[in-house]
């Protein structure tokens, strides 16, 4: 795993076209902007797992 230290409104840049913006540091959460192409699905983890159970379930309909 990869450990970078950001500031407020400092980025990284993923693979030349998804960056991620620190937006906020509000005590212990930090808010961040993503900036990705419409077709890179970008999820919090706990909606991706989601989406992955429903998937494995054969689910048809998967909220995002």
């Amino acid at each position: 795993m990869l450990v970078l230290s950001r500031k407020k409104n400092e980025s990284i840049v993923i693979n030349n076209d998804i960056k991620i913006v620190v937006v906020e540091i509000r005590g212990d959460k930090v808010r961040l902007g993503v900036e990705a192409p419409r077709e890179v699905p970008v999820h919090r983890r706990e909606v991706y797992e989601a989406i992955q159970k429903s998937l494995e379930s054969g689910d048809t309909a998967v909220d995002a």
